[in-house]
């Protein structure tokens, strides 16, 4: 593979990594989720995509928030890596987040929110295989291969979220200030990245035969994103029957051309979870259904998100106004005071 080769596939034209289980990833969504629920957060989120290609994209994330009742704001903080290719080309980020929650009535909630990050763009150069046979004892030593170094870069991105007791809306941007993540002298300014997403919880449980049955909901969202040239549409609902959940997405641009002038799609998705005991688990698959066709392994997604009370005192809890976490199939009726 040539070097001007791996700088142009996999640094010009380069994209975010995205989760098709997106409101388990929230703070990687938009920074407006974070302190979003009464309670301490923590998120792992794992994504390989195309398994069965020789090297397959791996994502990892990590995230941590709190709300703080008394500041009416929530903070957090978020790691990411994104590993892609052969070349061991490493993306990482580390971001600090924060959120302001405005009341706007008895039903609805405002909650903007801002991250501030540090990113660097790695590669492994023992694992390069150029084309033009220079090499000495197994290794390149062509010149150009010298001029290769990490990429370290600040960056900046904000968000809003709007939403009550059934209904969510948001706006984010990322990359604000595009940061420049080349490898080379060459300068690479990463593209700024927007997301618009929404969706909605919609109660469908009732009594039966005379008792009251566990809370059921149908919960119908989508995800609109854009970076660049590249762009994405997620829709789909989930079916919530406490503790189970299951849901089926469309991804893709069906009235947008690709470059062979078919429709743009690229996946159904298929969504299983389940919540017990403050401990959320998700897993997912994207089954391929562009051009790529299913040789590439489709792709395995799996989250896992663990909330606990914050205790100020034993048996005491601080938050006393909480606000409803509406993207997320716990159905607990104790969200909103």
């Amino acid at each position: 593979m040539s070097l001007a080769l791996l700088l142009g596939a996999n640094l010009l034209h380069a994209q975010d990594p995205q989760f098709s289980q997106y409101y388990s990833a929230p703070l990687y969504l938009n920074p407006g989720f974070t302190g979003i629920t009464p309670h301490q957060r923590a998120v792992i989120n794992h994504r390989v995509q195309w398994p069965n290609l020789p090297q397959a994209f791996a994502t990892y994330a990590a995230s941590y928030d709190i709300f703080s009742n008394e500041l009416r704001s929530g903070f957090g903080i978020m790691a990411t890596t994104d590993m892609m290719g052969s070349g061991g080309l490493r993306t990482s980020q580390v971001g600090l987040l924060y959120s302001y929650k405005v009341r706007l009535s008895n039903k609805w909630v405002f909650s903007p929110g801002l991250i501030f990050g540090y990113g660097s763009v790695g590669i492994d150069h023992n694992r390069l295989q150029l084309g033009d046979g220079i090499e000495f004892d197994g290794n390149s030593i062509d010149p150009k291969l010298a001029t290769l170094a990490n990429s370290d870069y600040f960056d900046f991105g904000s968000g809003f979220l709007l939403y009550n007791k059934t209904v969510w809306f948001g706006v984010s941007a990322y990359h604000l200030n595009r940061p420049d993540h080349s490898l080379s002298e060459l300068t690479d300014r990463l593209e700024r990245k927007y997301h618009i997403h929404g969706g909605m919880k919609l109660p469908i449980g009732g009594p039966m035969s005379g008792r009251v049955g566990r809370p059921s909901f149908l919960s119908p969202s989508f995800v609109y994103r854009h970076q660049g040239q590249f762009q994405q549409f997620d829709f789909g609902v989930n079916y919530i029957v406490n503790p189970i959940m299951v849901g089926v997405w469309y991804r893709g641009v069906p009235f947008v051309r690709n470059v062979i002038d078919n429709p743009s799609q690229d996946a159904l998705v298929f969504i299983m979870g389940l919540q017990m005991d403050g401990f959320q688990f998700g897993y997912s698959y994207d089954f391929t259904i562009s051009e790529l066709s299913v040789n590439t392994g489709g792709s395995h997604e799996i989250s896992l998100i663990y909330e606990w009370v914050f205790r100020s005192k034993p048996g005491k809890i601080k938050n006393k106004q909480k606000f409803i976490p509406c993207p997320s199939f716990n159905t607990s009726g104790d969200f909103w005071n």
